[in-house]
Formats: C-alpha cells, sequence, structure tokens
C-alpha cells in the first residue's frame, strides 16, 4: 500500500497501514501527498465501527510521526481512538521523529512492537533514509548500451538519441522518471540528443530536470528549457567545477532537499559519480545492436548484480549497498 504514493510524497517517506480485528482488516490507508493526511489517519478514517478501535491493532511500515507538521500527530491520533496495539515496521531516522513517536506510544500504555519485516520497511523507504543519515539523495545511474559495450555512435546526422533499446524498456525508463524526484544529465547529452526527460510513455509527475553547465552553452531553445517540468542548470557560478563534480553536485541536491536523482548520462558524468562512489544503484540495459565503435559505456562493479531479460533486452541492476547495513 504505502508504494502506491512513489513518486507523489516527496519530501515525506513512504507509509501504508492497516488495522486489524478479530483477523480481519476493518481499515486501511497509505500516505498520498505531502501536505495531506499520513497513512495511519487514512486507516483510522476508513473503519465504518470506529468502536473496534479499541480492540484493534494497527500495523505502520514506518514509526508514527509525533510532531506537528502540515498535519497534527499521528500518535496523538492513536491515543485518542484508544488503539491498544501498535506494530511498527522500522523506525523513522527523521531527527523530529526518530524514536519519539514509540515513545509517546508507549508512555500512554500502548503495546508497541518494532522491527517487523524491518528489512522490507528499510528497502521501501530508501531514499527518504538515504537523505536524512547521509545527507545526500538517493541516486540511481541509468544508461542503455550496445552488445559491443558502447552508449552512443561518434557521429549522427540528427540531434536526437540513437536508440539501443525495444520501446517496452524505453517505457519502463519512464515509469522510472515518475519515481524519483529529480533526473540529471550532463552538458554533451543535452547538446547531442536534446532531450525532453519528461514522462511520457507512462502516466506520472515529472521529475525535476537537472542539467550541468558549466560554462552556460545549453540556450533556451532546447527541450529541457520547456515548461514541462523545473529545470535547474548547474553552472560554474554554482558549484566549483575544480572540485571533486560528483561531491559538488551531490552537496548542491542536498541543499535543494532533492530526495532522489536518476543520472541518465552521458557517459563521462555517469563515470565521475561510479569514480567518486556516490551511487546506490545502477540500471543498465544492454540492446542486441551492435555498434563496432563509438563512445564507450561507463565501467561499473557492485556488491550485488541482478540480470532480467526484457525481450530481446536485458537489464542489469547493479546494488552499491548491503542491505541490511545500508541506513
Amino acid at each position: 500500500m504505502a508504494k502506491n504514493g512513489l513518486g507523489t510524497t516527496y519530501p515525506n517517506p513512504l507509509v501504508g497501514s492497516i488495522i486489524v480485528f478479530n483477523n480481519e482488516i476493518i481499515g486501511e490507508g497509505w500516505h498520498q501527498k505531502a501536505g495531506e493526511p499520513h497513512a495511519e489517519v487514512n486507516a483510522i478514517h476508513s473503519v465504518k465501527d470506529k468502536s473496534l478501535l479499541s480492540k484493534a491493532t494497527i500495523y505502520v511500515s514506518l514509526e508514527p510521526c509525533s510532531h506537528f507538521g502540515k498535519t497534527p500527530p499521528c500518535c496523538d491520533l492513536i491515543v485518542a481512538n484508544k488503539i491498544p496495539n501498535v506494530v511498527i515496521g522500522t523506525i523513522d531516522p527523521f531527527a523530529k521523529v526518530a524514536g519519539k513517536g514509540i515513545k509517546n506510544l508507549l508512555e500512554a500504555g500502548k503495546k508497541v512492537t518494532v522491527g517487523v519485516l524491518e528489512e522490507e520497511c528499510n528497502e521501501l523507504n530508501k531514499r527518504f533514509f538515504t537523505f536524512h543519515t547521509k545527507k545526500r539523495p538517493y541516486i540511481i545511474l541509468k544508461w542503455a548500451e550496445s552488445q559491443d559495450g558502447f552508449i552512443a555512435p561518434l557521429t549522427k546526422e540528427k540531434k536526437e538519441p540513437v536508440w539501443m533499446t525495444n520501446e517496452f524498456s524505453r517505457q519502463l525508463v519512464h515509469k522510472w522518471r515518475s519515481e524519483e524526484e529529480s533526473i540529471l544529465v550532463g552538458t554533451n547529452t543535452v547538446m547531442e540528443d536534446n532531450p525532453t526527460l519528461t514522462v511520457r510513455d507512462w502516466i506520472g509527475t515529472n521529475p525535476i530536470r537537472i542539467v550541468l553547465d558549466q560554462n552556460n552553452r545549453i540556450t533556451k531553445e532546447f527541450h529541457i528549457f520547456d515548461n514541462q517540468a523545473k529545470t535547474l542548470s548547474i553552472s560554474k557560478d554554482i558549484i566549483n567545477f575544480k572540485n571533486n563534480i560528483a561531491s559538488e553536485i551531490v552537496n548542491f541536491l542536498f541543499k535543494n532537499e532533492i530526495q532522489s536523482v536518476i543520472i541518465e548520462g552521458g557517459s563521462k558524468t555517469l563515470q565521475t559519480f561510479i569514480d567518486s562512489n556516490f551511487w546506490d544503484e545502477a540500471r543498465v540495459f544492454r540492446g542486441s545492436l551492435s555498434l563496432q565503435n563509438g563512445i564507450k559505456a561507463p565501467i561499473i562493479t557492485a556488491l550485488n548484480t541482478r540480470k532480467k531479460q526484457l525481450l530481446e533486452d536485458e537489464l542489469l541492476t547493479f546494488i552499491n549497498y548491503d542491505y541490511n547495513h545500508h541506513f
């Protein structure tokens, strides 16, 4: 249920909640959008017979909040509705919560169980947790390469992408874009491909477009400066390109409170993040096309690699963290 909010709850985490009485679900809810009611609120409101709440158990994937933000504390609502049992997936690392919600519930005499499916709940909020514990966004690298390891030909007739993958793989990329808060590319990618960097083959929110443009070479005629999505341009006036560029970009994104970024190119930009070890996962398509020559794909190694077949395309997923010790 929590996953329903992927792409729409930023800067808030993904949270799902159900309420159970006599082994039957009597209420359910999930956090849909920042500023709107939290999962626990929606779950409690969905219960038709409120008299059952005093004998029920509420399950929630993340520790209920204990502070006033855009909405009142969920802990207070649980206490006010006299729900005796609370089962929590994982503790919230956000400084304003971080164990205070559990403490408030215990002080109110509730039976609290913590750490049920904890690993899965941590994985669910890897973006939110990375942002608050590592002080940087969750970083996904993505590219498509030919069978012989190139991401693009050396020369081409038109300023548009050369497709290495099938239409289903491209649709999946648009789904991914809808799930992340931002998308980043280098100057050359914009100049050579003139990408739109929006969600077109999927229904969802366009990510914030971020482009590296050290010397302000990209003019307003390029697609990234249309009005389809917000665009941030990073020039030498914003970061120091003489320092570690990946580190400078990551700090810029954190200061702008951007929780996740999908980096789509080019090869030089991707390799910079790999070499600086500023990445959490990489999603690499290997198409059926061979180029013989061209711009070489980035070189990457990882703790964990998964393979999946998408018709004639192969999707390789590289994981740069230990699931059990990431946060």
